[in-house]
């Protein structure tokens, strides 16, 4: 008997202890499931947090622009965001997605201060997001400028005849679906492309007077499609002051935004369910405190890949010549 109330007692205390590291499971569990949902609230405002000042990335290629478009937005709206950092690495790309960039910017500059610090290109798109700041920051090897407009588009029809191959159309009017690059391009075509290319191209040129108080031979001088980089950019007024992030700080402490203030990098959610369930993995990956590997999820993302490679319309963008 005694062997057998000893055994049962055993059993007893097991069960205990088993349960006990049950609850300890789900707790911590729970705990880390919280600790990630407050950091990701808080990064999008839904939940209330410390003052602090707001970071977005504009790099690589710029195409649609409606994710970061809604990000800068959401940061408009965000009473807790003191000031706007926006840290270019762009050698632009489309006009329009450019343009969307420019005015969420802008919508923000209307009321809180804004900063762009360039780090590596700000040319053609990536200078039109920089001109919606009010103060602009780069390093001495930065790339500005490119101050122009391209329509570019292959032509194989030559290619197709060598073939044999004849591409038949029939339009409702000569100009429809007109370049097509499977047939020779007319005159006419080529005028009406080159119209929306030069009323892009004074889009581009007044904006660059209006933000930056050009003069028109001030804007002429700049605007013949040319990069500069540092002193010259100053020089020329593209750009305010020499440095980074430090000396963007101090120009928002003038503002009254303390260097002190801590500074919180917002990401675009992509739409979409793959997208959406990739960008909470990451943040709860980042919440736990591996930021690395939180940004190789996002990068390895499909939609950000299909997103980058997808252009259309006319560009605004620096194409560094091929050897």
């Amino acid at each position: 008997m005694p062997l057998e109330a000893d055994a049962v007692l055993d059993r007893r205390l097991l069960r205990r202890k088993l349960t006990f590291w049950r609850v300890v499971a789900v707790l911590v569990a729970v705990a880390g499931l919280s600790v990630a949902g407050y950091f990701g609230a808080q990064r999008f405002g839904v939940l209330p947090g410390a003052q602090h000042v707001a970071r977005i990335e504009v790099r690589g290629v710029i195409g649609s622009s409606a994710d970061t478009v809604r990000t800068i937005e959401a940061i408009g709206r965000n009473a807790n965001v003191r000031a706007l950092v926006v840290t270019i690495d762009s050698p632009g790309g489309t006009v329009a997605g450019s343009e969307a960039l420019h005015t969420a910017i802008r919508r923000v500059a209307a009321v809180k201060p804004t900063v762009a610090v360039v780090e590596g290109t700000a040319a053609s798109g990536g200078y039109i997001a920089a001109l919606a700041t009010d103060h602009i920051v780069t390093r001495e090897t930065s790339i500005t400028g490119s101050i122009g407009v391209i329509a570019q588009f292959p032509n194989v029809a030559r290619l197709l005849e060598t073939w044999g191959v004849r591409v038949e159309a029939i339009r409702s009017a000569p100009l429809k679906a007109a370049p097509s690059g499977v047939e020779p391009t007319s005159p006419e075509a080529l005028a009406a492309v080159r119209e929306i290319v030069t009323d892009s191209y004074g889009w581009f040129q007044r904006l660059v007077k209006d933000r930056r108080g050009l003069s028109d031979e001030e804007v002429r001088v700049v605007s013949d499609g040319r990069i500069f980089i540092g002193r010259r950019a100053q020089e020329l007024k593209l750009i305010d002051r020499i440095g980074g992030e430090t000396e963007a700080r101090a120009w928002l402490a003038t503002r009254g935004v303390p260097t002190t203030m801590a500074i919180r990098l917002y990401r675009p959610t992509r739409q979409g369910n793959l997208s959406l369930l990739t960008s909470m993995t990451a943040h709860a990956i980042e919440a736990a405190g591996l930021a690395d590997w939180a940004e190789r999820l996002r990068a390895s993302s499909i939609a950000t890949q299909v997103e980058r490679s997808a252009l259309d319309g006319l560009l605004a963008v620096w194409q560094p010549p091929t050897p």
